[in-house]
């Protein structure tokens, strides 16, 4: 109904499930590294929890989830936990594609046939997880049953890997006294939080862009407005922001005031707060009605003054946000030369068909120098204090922009060969986390180092851990040893944690590469000068 007068192609602000509308907060990203640490660590067994009121993304994250599977993983998705412990176990069966038609009914029967895939999957190198949704629901008894489903293992490790997601309440009920069997084993925790106010900003403009809008019709005081009357939950602030749009159409009004997103606030909260006033109107009746409604009882005039201020967040002056929405528009013609940028900060010169050899980004690039294709908020960056290219979003295409340096509230960029500072909110409109980092590394660095091995590389594991700790004012140990033992590997996971990286303890790529940002070689991002005025 509204999506011509505010110059939209799609709603923006449906509740139904699109991967083009994905926003990732700092804590949804840490959410979803929580889970597909659960994925990845594999034989290590155990529970991950993953915790978070009604609307906060936490299915959002699990369909994200299912799209980044490891190779060779096998997935038994449970939605409807009101089952009994027969009837989750045959769920678990049929999700994983199972035939236990002579096994219905018996939980032994059942645990049988799911002992003996694990064992082959196990074989085959596959990994199993089962993830349960809304598993506050789950009773006491199917919980232990779930538990039970932990045990089955070889000599050396667990077989299976389960995934709790849950509203609040999955917290309380796993604090039971006959849960804490299962609450021992839970081997990461993370409950997602609601949005905070300068995210629902971005969160807002985020789906109006995807939506084809190039303004936010919505004023300063609207977005205040908006993010407390939702409390920063996106279900929540989907639904008001629907109807305070529907309500400013009905008006034909430019912009969206807070007095509108109150109203409509008032009209899809159960239970909340009213204005006093001699009139009410209804927003979900259907949109001619509600048009007509509106037309016949308001008055087509602007609002007061006070509240008709640029339609554009404060952080985003009109002039920057022109300027940035430019140099995406040129960046496509840029991307040799940003890459080329990018190698000669580590003294590294190529030309045009290495720039674009080198943007593939796969491991070794060059004698001694890897590149690495990695996903991570903007405060990651800013710990590793290392340039990177960003991969920024440009209409239906992607542009890489090098990041020289950041603080609280801004970055320096260098994108479409110009450097300019831009607020962060700026950026997170447009990228969706994805980097590519470049690092120094010895010839004789594996790929992966974990629990149990040896050699030059735990050396220089060790020797790098020591340096980050040092720096960090974490207590370590200066020693050379070159076995990777399980102090190690709980100093890892430490450090692992602080930098927002999947607490494995295991040194992959990206933790090799978090750990050589330690060492004073190579190029640095720049301190910025703060801004006053």
């Amino acid at each position: 109904m509204y999506l011509d007068f505010y110059g939209l192609s799609e709603p923006p602000f449906s509740i139904t499930p699109d991967p083009r509308f994905v926003f990732l907060s700092e804590r949804h990203r840490d959410g979803l590294a929580h889970l597909l640490y659960g994925v990845g660590q594999g034989g290590s067994g155990g529970f991950v929890q993953l915790t978070g009121e009604v609307g906060t993304g936490k299915t959002t994250l699990c369909r994200l989830l299912l799209d980044q599977l490891p190779e060779k993983t096998r997935i038994a998705l449970v939605l409807n936990p009101l089952l009994s412990p027969v009837e989750l176990l045959e769920t678990i069966c049929q999700e994983l594609h199972l035939e236990f038609a002579q096994a219905r009914g018996s939980i032994k029967a059942l645990t049988d046939v799911l002992n003996a895939f694990l064992l082959e999957a196990h074989a085959n190198g596959e990994r199993v997880v089962v993830i349960v949704d809304e598993a506050q629901n789950l009773s006491v008894q199917s919980l232990e049953q779930v538990r039970l489903l932990t045990n089955l293992e070889t000599p050396t490790q667990k077989l299976l890997q389960i995934i709790l997601l849950g509203q609040p309440e999955l917290r309380t009920l796993l604090d039971r006294p006959e849960l804490r069997q299962l609450a021992q084993r839970i081997t990461a925790r993370y409950h997602l939080t609601p949005l905070e106010a300068n995210e629902t900003e971005v969160y807002v403009r985020h789906r109006l862009h995807v939506a084809g809008s190039e303004r936010v019709p919505f004023t300063r005081l609207a977005l205040r407005a908006l993010h407390r009357r939702s409390s920063g939950v996106p279900r929540v602030i989907n639904v008001i922001a629907d109807r305070a749009l529907v309500a400013g159409y009905a008006r034909s009004l430019d912009s969206v005031s807070e007095r509108l997103v109150e109203e409509a606030a008032d009209e899809a909260l159960l239970g909340g707060r009213r204005r006093r006033r001699t009139w009410h109107y209804t927003l979900a009746a259907t949109a001619a009605a509600v048009a007509v409604v509106f037309a016949l009882s308001w008055p087509r005039a602007p609002e007061p003054a006070a509240e008709a201020i640029a339609a554009v967040p404060p952080a985003v002056e009109p002039p920057m946000d022109a300027l940035f929405e430019s140099l995406l528009a040129k960046a496509p013609e840029y991307e040799n030369q940003t890459w080329q940028r990018f190698a000669g900060l580590w003294n590294w010169t190529v030309d045009a068909t290495a720039a674009r050899a080198l943007q593939d980004c796969s491991g070794l690039v060059a004698s001694g120098l890897n590149c690495l294709r990695a996903q991570g908020p903007l405060n990651r960056l800013a710990a590793l204090q290392r340039p990177v290219v960003l991969r920024l979003r440009a209409g239906d295409q992607f542009v890489s922009a090098l990041l020289l340096g950041i603080d609280e509230g801004s970055a320096r960029i260098e994108l479409a060969g110009t450097s300019i500072d831009v607020p962060r909110a700026l950026i997170e409109l447009h990228w969706l986390g994805d980097y590519r980092a470049l690092w120094r590394a010895p010839s004789f660095l594996p790929g992966t180092m974990l629990q149990g091995d040896s050699g030059p590389g735990v050396q220089w594991l060790r020797s790098q851990l020591a340096l980050a700790e040092a720096q960090q004012g974490l207590p370590g140990d200066p020693s050379v040893d070159g076995t990777f033992d399980a102090e190690l590997e709980r100093r890892l996971r430490r450090l692992q944690l602080r930098l927002g990286l999947v607490a494995d303890g295991i040194a992959g790529p990206e933790t090799q590469m978090a750990l050589a940002a330690y060492a004073p070689e190579g190029p640095r991002l720049v301190r910025l000068e703060s801004k006053r005025g």
